[in-house]
């Protein structure tokens, strides 16, 4: 089985272009480190307006996501994005989750 969950984050003003080519050249490593961890379909929105970020992505009931932050490509990856979204002293992305009010299977 599986779970979809989604998140907000907020992009700095202006950084939309960047935002989007950082992602473009994605470290293949943390792609990897997602997979293994139980993420898949993984998608961000922005809403230009706002620069507010969403998240969304599905995990295995058994994903290991928790343990993701302790690894060093995704504090890489933190530290690489940290300049252009609003994110908490160490480099991790100030994320909001989202309730889920609508499914249309």
């Amino acid at each position: 089985m599986s779970e979809r969950i989604a998140f907000r984050m907020n992009l700095n003003p202006g950084q939309a272009a960047e935002y989007e080519k950082r992602h473009d050249e994605i470290f293949p490593e943390l792609t990897q480190a997602l997979r293994d961890a139980g993420v898949s379909d993984y998608t961000i929105w922005l809403d230009p307006e706002d620069n507010h970020l969403f998240g969304i992505l599905t995990r295995t009931d058994d994903h290991s996501m928790d343990k993701l932050p302790d690894t060093e490509i995704m504090k890489r990856w933190w530290k690489h994005m940290a300049d252009i979204m609003e994110t908490h002293p160490n480099n991790v992305p100030v994320q909001v989750p989202l309730k889920r009010v609508f499914y249309q299977p």
